[in-house]
């Protein structure tokens, strides 16, 4: 008898809600690595696929290997590749540990490789792009984590200065008055592993167009086994979901014994239809492969229509 030839290695997860992909793969215990394009950032790096390194900036959640075990990688990858350095972003207990183990590497390599280091205590931000910020927030997970939100600093008007000409606000802006107010816009939140709490009732985690979060066990019988480890179960995000403003809610990190099938029917069960098809699950490949093609049929179908009102008009 021949052996069995080897498992497939997965391949990356894809969801688009536009502007913003999200991609990756996430499997608990294994590795979890998300990448929003759009926004240049990477959560986690398990291990590092090649698109993760297109990406500037990585946001490390908590020193277990599953989450940090391509790092050494994607820096030395971008090097190679002459991309520049790469900017790690990481909650500040952890700071030492990663340079200790970035070190290392460069040890073993016998060469320096060039990488930038943020270590950001909880409500911290760096700006990651024009006007854009990326915030540490407090998880509670078994070691010290960080969730993340990225969020849009955008510039509005004060109230009582609506509808006032452009003479008179250059006027008042002339004379120092402050007429217009900074609104924080969440974008995207990531709450890797944690428990149940706080972090998922913030108003910047509930307002997020998009919200990525860790969902490790669906089984009925593994809500004690969640709470042991201090993970997320199916049911706390059945409790969570009307809670949240997010146009979407993708869930990663499920294990390889959870079934996104079971899943899937639970949040049918226990959530209204425009409640559950909010969820998505980012390795839900069939479902998404054929969201995905809806999508871009809907667009050509658009552009088609543009194009024949543009050559009629």
């Amino acid at each position: 008898m021949i052996p069995k030839p080897p498992a497939r290695e997965a391949s990356l997860g894809f969801l688009y809600f536009p502007p913003y992909r999200v991609q990756g793969v996430s499997i608990a215990g294994e590795q979890t690595c998300v990448m929003v394009p759009e926004l240049d950032v990477c959560f986690d790096i398990g291990l590092c696929p090649r698109a993760a390194l297109a990406n500037k900036y990585l946001a490390i959640s908590h020193g277990h290997m599953d989450h940090i075990g391509g790092l050494a990688y994607w820096c030395s990858q971008r090097h190679f590749q002459g991309m520049g350095a790469g900017t790690i972003v990481c909650p500040k207990a952890i700071e030492k540990p990663l340079r200790d183990m970035l070190a290392a590497y460069n040890a073993l390599e016998e060469q320096v490789t060039p990488f930038e280091l943020i270590p950001l205590e909880y409500e911290q931000s760096i700006e990651i792009k024009n006007g854009i910020e990326l915030k540490s927030i407090e998880l509670d997970h078994t070691v010290a984590a960080s969730g993340y939100v990225v969020v849009e600093k955008r510039s509005k008007l004060r109230e009582e200065f609506n509808g006032l000409p452009q003479e008179k606000l250059r006027e008042l802006k002339d004379k120092g008055t402050e007429i217009t107010k900074i609104l924080d816009i969440p974008l995207v939140a990531y709450l890797s592993d944690t428990a149940p709490g706080a972090a998922m009732l913030r108003e910047d985690v509930r307002e997020a167009k998009v919200v990525i979060a860790e969902c490790t066990f669906v089984e009925p019988d593994h809500v004690e086994r969640a709470g042991v480890g201090k993970h997320l179960h199916i049911n706390h995000v059945v409790e969570w979901l009307p809670l949240l403003k997010a146009e979407a809610l993708v869930l990663i990190h499920l294990s390889r014994r959870s079934n996104i099938g079971m899943a899937k029917k639970q949040l049918r069960a226990s959530l209204s239809k425009a409640e559950s098809e909010r969820v998505h699950f980012l390795m839900d490949y069939g479902t998404n492969r054929k969201r995905y093609e809806a999508q871009a049929e809907e667009a050509e179908r658009k552009e088609r229509e543009r194009n024949r009102a543009g050559a009629s008009g």
